[in-house]
């Protein structure tokens, strides 16, 4: 390899990392919300954060909003695509916090992945195999597929004290100032806005993911 080759592969090398690099930089930073909407202006919010930030949020045109209703583990059958947030304890076992059961026909991202609800949290996202029952109260074995990976399990204890919700179709309308609301995840714009294609807001119960 002649040193003139060598010079142009090293530059072409450069170049490639700072377009990679550049792409990287171009994505916008993405945001989880939590917190209570304090005014509506058209499909503008403004939300204060639960510490206490106050956020813009922009409702896309076609944005899909869901109440957020009581549910209990009677609903949480064989086959429902749900995520849970569990708290691990101390012998390695996964103990519950909540359940939010997913829409039938939603596009579920399976996996199993820390969590910021409290520090330590886990989350599951995946579809309930069995469920039997157990010393502390009911044992959920919940199956997920994450992309590009063999399938897993988890085995979850479900408590008296673990909250269950469920979902059912809203409008943009029922964002009033007042309700609390979740955003799992909202690209935040150039100009400081986030971007909301999805939107949960505590019809029966507050979000409580």
């Amino acid at each position: 390899m002649t040193r003139m080759t060598s010079g142009l592969l090293a530059a072409a090398a450069v170049v490639a990392a700072v377009a990679v690099t550049s792409a990287l930089a171009q994505q916008p930073q993405t945001v989880r919300v939590r917190g209570t909407v304090e005014k509506v202006e058209g499909d503008l919010l403004t939300v204060k954060s639960r510490d206490n930030t106050e956020l813009k949020l922009k409702l896309k045109d076609n944005a899909v909003v869901r109440g957020i209703v009581k549910a209990s583990l009677a609903d949480v059958k064989s086959g429902a695509m749900v995520g849970i947030t569990s708290m691990p304890q101390a012998d390695g076992s996964l103990k519950a916090v909540e359940i939010h059961i997913f829409p039938a026909g939603q596009n579920v991202n399976q996996n199993h992945f820390p969590w910021d609800l409290m520090p330590n949290s886990l989350m599951t996202n995946g579809r309930v195999e069995t469920s039997v029952a157990a010393v502390d109260g009911q044992m959920l074995t919940v199956e997920y597929k994450p992309r590009d990976k063999p399938a897993d399990q988890k085995k979850i204890t479900v408590t008296p004290q673990t909250i269950i919700v469920g979902y059912v179709p809203a409008t943009k309308a029922e964002l009033k100032p007042g309700v609390r609301i979740f955003v799992a995840n909202a690209p935040r714009q150039p100009d400081g806005t986030l971007e909301v294609a999805t939107i949960s807001y505590g019809k029966e119960v507050p979000p409580p993911m």
